[in-house]
């Protein structure tokens, strides 16, 4: 349902006029609201249609993008009839989604947003956007484990993207995907072997989770959208796939 907001301050935040200048202009006959004249001081529903100066004044959505810190046991889906979904775990003022996936098991970094083509941009799958994750794993790491994970496992009747993959310590390392299969870095793990214990996407593109809290989110600055609409902004047309990431 929409809220009634002053025409001045509607005028105002869709950045035609300040809100002074938005009274001068309805005392002077300049404003309509659905063809009739506007009042000074008078409230609209943002889907009237209202003209200044005879041109159509629209308010641009805000633009949300939010760096969210999953903790394990929430589910990245916005279907309200999943009881531990992200979309009401964040809780945030207006109505956002998330881009991609992170498995219920899972933690770390995700990005949620009202911004449609942004999520179709970043999950093209011939994007080769990058994603980095830290896992502990209850084996030693190898340098053979090391060696096998980073030229492709074959998984899902396909063979992985060949991948970058540091030892962290004895059972932790650091992997950095171009692509999304379904639970990929538990899967390639299990091929091998070995049982993943913990996963954490730390990186998005050139988006961080750096010390953000579990359970917390920040928006992302300025400089971080700039680079990230850089990046995205050639992605290909492939066909979008499910991002049941790891």
């Amino acid at each position: 349902m929409q809220e009634p907001i002053r025409l001045n301050k509607y005028l105002s935040e869709a950045g035609v006029c300040s809100r002074r200048e938005a009274d001068r202009l309805a005392e002077e006959g300049k404003i309509t609201v659905d063809g009739r004249r506007a009042a000074v001081g008078m409230k609209i529903l943002p889907s009237q249609k209202i003209l200044v100066e005879g041109k159509p004044v629209k308010r641009e959505e805000e633009k949300v993008l939010l760096a969210v810190h999953k903790p394990r046991g929430i589910e990245c889906t916005s279907q309200e009839k999943v009881k531990n979904n992200i979309v009401r775990f964040v809780n945030y003022h207006t109505r956002i989604y998330p881009v991609g996936r992170l498995d219920k098991d899972s933690e770390g970094l995700i990005l949620m947003t009202n911004q449609g083509e942004l999520v179709n941009k970043m999950m093209r799958a011939g994007n080769y956007h990058e994603k980095e994750y830290i896992v502990t794993v209850d084996k030693p790491v190898t340098k053979e484990f090391v060696r096998q994970m980073a030229g492709g496992i074959p998984i899902l009747d396909t063979v992985t993207r060949k991948c970058r993959v540091e030892r962290i310590d004895a059972r932790r390392f650091r992997i950095v995907l171009t692509q999304g299969l379904n639970r990929q870095i538990r899967r390639m793990c299990e091929y091998l072997g070995y049982r993943v214990i913990r996963l954490k996407r730390v990186r998005i593109m050139n988006i961080e989770l750096g010390d953000l809290p579990a359970g917390q989110y920040r928006p992302v600055t300025q400089k971080e959208w700039r680079e990230l609409m850089k990046q995205i902004k050639d992605s290909s047309n492939t066909t979008v796939v499910r991002k049941d990431d790891m």
